[in-house]
């Protein structure tokens, strides 16, 4: 059976922690900042952990 390979999109947007968690940035700051508080841009720009559900899937398309 082949290896399977990485899925290189999801390997440019996130980042697994050194105790297996995902972190990735939010979303939403992409475009039309200017009607966005302060207040909520700065909140915006902090990345996060991955939910564990979805992080599950995520690290199947990530063998490495």
């Amino acid at each position: 059976m082949p290896k399977q390979k990485t899925h290189k999109g999801l390997k440019k947007r996130v980042k697994i922690t050194s105790s297996g968690l995902i972190k990735h940035r939010k979303a939403g700051k992409g475009h039309l900042m200017s009607n966005k508080s302060a207040k909520r841009k700065r909140h915006l720009s902090a990345s996060t952990i991955m939910n564990t559900a979805m992080a599950r899937k995520m690290k199947a398309k990530l063998p490495d």
